[in-house]
């Protein structure tokens, strides 16, 4: 419940300065080249602090905005307005930090934040290091790192001392059967390890609730299922996209850890024909549905944990015409909800039949949920339809829902940016970014979406190798 609250007092925003939907879509329109708009759309903190409260760069554009025209805008007007009043402030230094807009937008650093400032190529800093080639790609570093991220332990002198000694070609070969080799320990999955680590924002784990091995006082589900299907969709080859769109489950085994997919469960309850991974396992429903009837949390959270699409800070809002419905009945078609329910709703209604908790009829699939259990919630409740929209995009139900996230450039982009996080230590920096597309690139196009072969690649990076 707390969550519910917690995201319904971030969608609906009061003041007169809303943000606008349209608004990143224009801005890719006007700056197709952006980094920002490299398979993807910036989020609205380009222009807010908060929504609706803007930021230095934000409050410049505004002056040039329709000078002269009523407010508030309406999207139309907005979006006519925008590029020229973008193309205004271009010369400008809205966070003074001696980097145009314009460069800011052109080089992936933020126009309004004076921290975050465009680096020339080949300013790293220099200096005398007798291990390491210091700003360039450096095989003996790389060797360091993969040994300590994928094995959990640092390589003895001695290993040092014959990684050095091999050529280039044999380092090369020993990093990637390195990788291998270390991708099949429990440091890197098992219970608790680097992929489990990787999995917590987006299972959300709650001890006092967890069913099963390690149960709960209040033991409602096993959030181990949701583990095991993650981390055997990132392993050995097999095609990431099924922690969305799996119709089998996984089975873990100890000692040594392996995952094995299986038809059935007995602590899975949604038939096959209505599967959509991780999105409906018995503790994503029990979890993010619980006793909501049009279940924006666990639309949200999918968005969220698998898309990299936080709709709380207004990031990928695709408006659907005539949205938000509110068939529920909560107020969310005043003006400053509405711009995220737009969004939000469509992408709920897939979620309709899919119940949370219910005694005998918790985490299944309930043709008829809301007429039988949600009757009385508002007048329009039962109009509530199982189709949907996502990235603007008509979606029949949530399989459909899961195939059109799990194919798209968002759900990649998320893949590599968690591995991208936790190997490289940060998020993708502007002066990474090149490097970054082109990993996430490869791993939808070439690599079939295989994390193994993917992390070969981000091994090569200079994100990663250079001291």
């Amino acid at each position: 419940m707390l969550r519910r609250l917690i995201l319904g007092a971030a969608l609906c925003l009061s003041g007169e300065a809303l943000a606008k939907p349209p608004a990143a879509g224009v801005f890719c329109d006007t700056y197709p080249s952006a980094p920002a708009c490299t398979g993807r759309q910036p989020a609205c903190t380009l222009c807010h602090t908060a929504p609706p409260q803007r930021n230095v760069f934000g409050a410049s554009l505004e002056p040039h905005l329709a000078p002269g025209a009523a407010r508030p805008l309406s999207d139309g007007d907005f979006s006519m307005a925008l590029p020229a009043a973008l193309r205004a402030v271009e010369a400008a230094d809205a966070d003074g930090d001696s980097a145009s807009n314009l460069e800011e937008i052109q080089r992936g650093t933020l126009p309004a934040d004076p921290a975050s400032v465009p680096v020339e190529p080949g300013l790293c800093g220099t200096g005398e290091n007798s291990q390491y080639d210091v700003c360039r790609y450096d095989p003996r570093f790389a060797y360091r790192r993969v040994l300590l991220d994928f094995c959990g332990m640092s390589p003895t002198y001695a290993q040092v001392k014959a990684f050095a000694a091999l050529s280039e070609e044999g380092q090369r070969a020993l990093l990637d059967s390195e990788l291998d080799r270390c991708t099949t320990t429990e440091f890197w999955r098992g219970k608790n390890g680097q992929l489990w680590k990787l999995a917590h924002p987006k299972i959300r784990p709650v001890g006092s609730l967890k069913a099963g091995e390690d149960a709960g006082p209040i033991p409602l589900a096993d959030y181990y299922d949701d583990y095991a299907l993650y981390a055997y969709a990132q392993l050995d080859g097999h095609d990431a996209r099924e922690v969305m769109t799996a119709k089998y489950f996984v089975r873990r085994q100890t000692q040594p850890t392996r995952y094995s997919p299986v038809t059935s469960l007995p602590s899975q309850f949604v038939e096959e024909s209505r599967r959509a991974g991780n999105l409906t396992s018995s503790w994503s429903l029990i979890s993010f549905v619980m006793f909501t009837a049009l279940p924006r949390n666990a639309a949200a959270q999918s968005y969220r944990a698998y898309l990299g699409l936080d709709i709380a800070k207004q990031e990928g809002l695709h408006s659907v015409p005539g949205e938000p419905r509110d068939y529920d009945a909560k107020g969310v078609q005043a003006p400053a909800c509405a711009a995220c329910h737009a969004t939000l709703d469509p992408l709920s209604y897939p979620f309709r039949n899919y119940n949370g908790i219910a005694g005998a009829a918790s985490a299944r699939y309930v043709p008829d949920r809301l007429e039988l259990f949600f009757s009385d919630v508002a007048p329009t409740i039962t109009q509530t339809p199982e189709a949907g929209y996502l990235f603007g995009q008509p979606v029949r139900d949530l399989m459909e829902w899961a195939r059109v996230g799990a194919d798209s450039d968002a759900f990649a982009i998320s893949a590599v940016t968690d591995y991208w996080k936790l190997l490289v230590g940060h998020a993708p920096t502007a002066e990474e970014n090149d490097e970054f597309v082109a990993t996430w690139r490869r791993f939808k196009d070439t690599h079939g979406y295989s994390v193994q072969r993917m992390l070969h690649d981000l091994i090569r990076t200079e994100a990663y190798g250079a001291p």
